[in-house]
């Protein structure tokens, strides 16, 4: 997940896919009946600018899939890069962080 995912300032619609995987062996990461958030903030920084819930459809999070959907005014902020950290909560109430960062970059609208 080392890509730069791209986002436009002020749209209300995006949304992403992550796949949660084992490092050590490649294989998914079952997190049925848990939940999966994503916090979001401007990169370098420590405040948090909103979290997004992944949803839960279908067997999506038995499959590792995290769906994260931008919504409202969370891209109204300024142009510029962004970082995401996923976070995952089992059912039985274990988090766990992933390690590695996501990388955004907001570009302004036409």
């Amino acid at each position: 997940m080392s890509d730069i995912y791209t986002l436009v300032k002020n749209d209300t619609a995006p949304q992403i896919k992550a796949t949660i995987t084992r490092e050590d062996d490649g294989s998914v990461v079952d997190f049925e009946n848990g939940t999966c958030k994503l916090k979001f903030r401007k990169k370098d920084t420590t405040t948090i600018l909103f979290t997004l819930l992944a949803a839960d459809v279908g067997d999506n999070f038995k499959e590792g899939a995290a769906i994260f959907s931008f919504s409202g005014t969370q891209l109204d902020v300024d142009a510029g890069f962004y970082q995401g950290e996923i976070e995952v909560t089992y059912a039985s109430g274990v988090v766990e962080t992933l390690y590695e960062i996501l990388e955004f970059y907001v570009r302004d609208d036409f």
